[in-house]
């Protein structure tokens, strides 16, 4: 399995200069939200706490910009989130961003196909660990962009929606 965190001792804090890329706009557009809902880690590097807090230690250093995750709990400008593993810990809601990602989990490379039906041609195929940018879900299949490519793939093969979840 592909991890995409780094044990926090190994790393130092981010700095102020990573806590200045703050984006305002997201910060607001997650408060009005209801808990759970999907979001992505939108830095380089992103600092998961065991408390809402920067005096609460790390242990964990995301390293793997939109990578998703589901924030579970809202405390102030923190986020308790839960990452692809299920382990979950608190994150400066500026290191967030709503925009939708999925990760490819099943354990060997998946159809990425022509439209959204299972019968639909493949186009080419995406490794497990791979992250891609959601344009839209229709309950079953996602439409996703992988970097300049983009195609239909089975909710059941990614993480980052939820079940017969639909995304315009």
């Amino acid at each position: 399995m592909v991890d995409w965190r780094t044990a926090a001792g190994r790393w130092m804090l981010p700095t102020a200069a990573m806590a200045a890329v703050m984006l305002s706009t997201s910060a607001s557009a997650q408060e009005d939200r209801a808990v759970p809902y999907w979001a992505s880690i939108s830095s380089g590097q992103a600092m998961m706490r065991t408390g809402p807090g920067r005096n609460f230690p790390g242990i964990w250093l995301y390293q793997r910009r939109d990578l998703p995750v589901k924030v579970v709990q809202r405390y102030d400008n923190w986020r308790k989130i839960e990452d692809p593993d299920g382990t979950t810990g608190w994150m400066a809601v500026a290191l967030l961003s709503d925009r939708r990602t999925v990760l490819v989990t099943a354990e060997a490379p998946i159809a990425v196909r022509a439209s959204d039906s299972a019968n639909s041609p493949t186009r080419y195929r995406a490794e497990p660990g791979v992250v891609g940018r959601v344009e839209e879900c229709n309950g079953n299949a996602c439409l996703v962009r992988f970097g300049e490519r983009e195609g239909w793939v089975s909710q059941d093969d990614v993480w980052g929606a939820d079940e017969n979840e639909e995304i315009n």
